[in-house]
C-alpha cells in the first residue's frame, strides 16, 4: 500500500510517498533530506502528537487554563489523555510551565500550563 504524506519537519513540506507492508515502512520517496525519512517512519509505524487543551478552574480569575503536554504522546493515547484532562480542576495559582499532571495517561509526558493564572488572595493556598 502507498501512503501520501506531507513532511512537517522543515518548511520545505516535501510530498512523501511511503510504501507500507504489514504496518511497516518498506520504501520512501520524495524526501529531500533525512528528516523526511525519519518523519515518515514515525508517522506510519508509531505516530505521536503534542496534545493541547484547556483545564477548568475553580476559584480563580480565569475559567479555563490552556495546557499542553511537554512531549509528544502516542496518537492512540489521545482519547484516554483527554478523559483525564476533563476530570482536572485547577484551584491554585499557576505559572507557565508548571506541571499539572505527571505521566498523563501513562504516556511519560507531563501536562503543563501554558498561561499564567494568578489567584485572588483568598484562593492562593488551595491545591490542585
Amino acid at each position: 500500500m502507498i501512503r501520501k504524506l506531507t513532511c512537517i519537519e522543515c518548511p520545505a513540506g516535501c510530498a512523501l510517498l511511503v510504501e507500507v507492508e504489514s504496518g511497516k515502512v518498506v520504501g520512501i520517496t520524495g524526501n529531500n533530506c533525512p528528516k523526511g525519512e525519519k518523519y515518515a517512519i514515525t508517522e506510519v509505524e508509531s505516530p505521536v502528537r503534542v496534545l493541547t487543551s484547556t483545564v477548568l478552574t475553580e476559584g480563580l480569575p480565569l475559567k479555563t487554563i490552556p495546557v499542553r503536554t511537554d512531549a509528544p504522546i502516542p496518537k492512540a493515547s489521545l482519547f484516554k489523555a483527554m478523559e483525564e484532562i476533563r476530570k482536572i480542576r485547577i484551584k491554585k495559582p499557576l505559572h507557565v510551565g508548571n506541571v499539572i499532571t505527571k505521566n498523563l495517561a501513562g504516556s511519560g509526558a507531563n501536562l503543563i500550563a501554558t498561561r499564567e493564572c494568578l489567584a485572588d488572595q483568598g484562593s492562593a493556598t488551595q491545591t490542585i
